[in-house]
């Protein structure tokens, strides 16, 4: 598509929307963007305005106008009344992933999606790929760096053959057209996300838009242990080759044998190699060697690279040692399925800080797995509800972070761990699970 002249709405600005407006003012497109925010509070506004972007409001009027394409934020619901006006009159709308792929040579794209350890998995796949091809390599998406950026800042319009390694959301799934990966997977799957998508059958929906255009060569890595994504690639089938793996079995492409990691028959690494904890871990580890063996990685620089990461910041992340007291930050836990991961790293002693902003989550699962737990505290706006339906009267419920980390403190004894997992969204009073995170941490510092 030839941007040139052509009218674009951007709906919703952020991070992802800021870069798909200064990539559409490279092609010199005429820019609109619809934000719920007014002009003056918008930190960009006075680039916005010197650049041609004009700044309207989140009105039905804005979306009945006529434009030739709309790229939508991925914090903008894909159902809503706005979405809906746009489709009536026949305007495309994109993500801003779509944006940058269509208007990019060809690159080599390697996909991360799943409800948990997308971020671990992406960044170790960045890791891998970075040490066999240096240069050119690049790691964005979800984790916090808009592909439009990378596409502007590496030339990508005009130079091909650079390896990204992408973490998608089934927010930036959803509304994709012509993306493709050439080695993507779908992790695991679980509840989340029922506030957004409208229901579970439309979140699993979303995530197997990750395989819809892979065909021929391209090479999806299947999770064989995983019931859930069985049975959504047996309704949208995978057109592509596929690489089964598995944790339990040992009939998959990649397994674990006698403290080892097999793919395709080669042993990859030995598992004392790993440094990081936990089952969901070692799942993490055989998705991003899976992933690189497909590319054609050599095993010595998947063992080398993966002996030495240590993690992603956010995920279990060891904060500090207060009188005999660990605390761990897990804001990244924004689902009960992430919760029950990180319950399970530790035996027992867990005083489990959790809430935020209601999504509506089932706590049933989370209730059965609370073995290593002797308390919970409720924070935000579903911290109640949470403890109501987890412990009931058992629990604390206090206001905000600094209040639970607080209370925490007042009931952990020497060998005890406070555990940060919120199961849930940081919207409530943070702008994003990092935030929280970055002020969980400050709190615990400063004890």
């Amino acid at each position: 598509m030839d941007f040139k002249g052509k009218s674009v709405l951007v709906i919703g600005l952020a991070r992802s929307g800021l870069a798909a407006i200064k990539l559409l003012h490279q092609l010199g497109a005429d820019i609109t963007l619809t934000e719920s925010k007014k002009a003056e509070e918008l930190e960009n506004a006075d680039y916005l305005k010197k650049i041609g972007v004009r700044i309207r409001e989140q009105e039905i009027s804005v979306f009945s106008e006529k434009y030739d394409l709309a790229v939508k934020n991925p914090g903008v619901p894909y159902r809503s009344p706005f979405i809906d006006e746009l489709e009536k009159n026949g305007v495309p709308v994109i993500t801003e992933i779509e944006l940058a792929f269509i208007v990019s040579k060809p690159q080599h794209y390697i996909a991360v999606t799943g409800t948990n350890g997308k971020t671990t998995t992406t960044t170790l796949c960045y890791e891998i790929y970075n040490k066999a091809f240096p240069g050119k390599t690049h790691l964005c998406g979800n984790i916090g760096i808009p592909l439009c950026e990378i596409v502007l800042e590496n030339n990508l319009m005009n130079e091909e053959g650079h390896y990204i390694a992408l973490e998608v959301s089934n927010f930036q799934l959803v509304n994709i057209d012509k993306f493709r990966a050439e080695a993507a997977t779908i992790i695991n799957l679980s509840p989340d996300h029922i506030d957004f998508m409208g229901g579970l059958e439309n979140y699993y929906k979303s995530k197997t838009e990750i395989y819809r255009n892979m065909t021929g060569d391209d090479v999806f890595i299947l999770n064989a242990d995983d019931p859930i994504i069985g049975e959504y690639t047996d309704k949208y089938p995978v057109r592509c080759k596929t690489l089964t793996f598995s944790l339990d079995r040992q009939d998959t492409d990649a397994f674990v044998k006698n403290g080892s990691l097999f793919i395709c028959g080669e042993k990859i690494l030995d598992l004392n190699d790993i440094k990081l904890v936990g089952r969901h871990n070692l799942q993490n580890v055989i998705v991003a060697s899976a992933l690189s063996k497909v590319s054609g990685i050599g095993s010595e620089i998947i063992r080398e690279v993966t002996a030495a990461f240590k993690g992603v910041e956010h995920r279990i992340e060891f904060v500090r040692e207060i009188d005999g007291v660990k605390y761990y930050n897990d804001s990244k836990g924004t689902n009960t399925d992430a919760t029950i991961t990180a319950i399970r790293a530790f035996d027992k002693g867990v005083i489990l800080l959790v809430g935020g902003f209601e999504k509506g989550l089932a706590m049933d699962e989370l209730r059965n797995n609370l073995g290593s737990v002797k308390k919970v505290i409720g924070f935000g706006a579903c911290g109640p509800r949470l403890v109501k339906d987890l412990v009931g009267d058992d629990g604390i419920v206090v206001n905000d972070l600094v209040q639970a980390v607080a209370a925490a403190k007042e009931s952990a004894v020497s060998g005890d761990i406070v555990l940060l997992s919120p199961t849930t969204s940081s919207f409530d009073q943070y702008s994003c699970f990092e935030q929280r995170g970055e002020h969980f941490k400050s709190i615990v510092n400063s004890l």
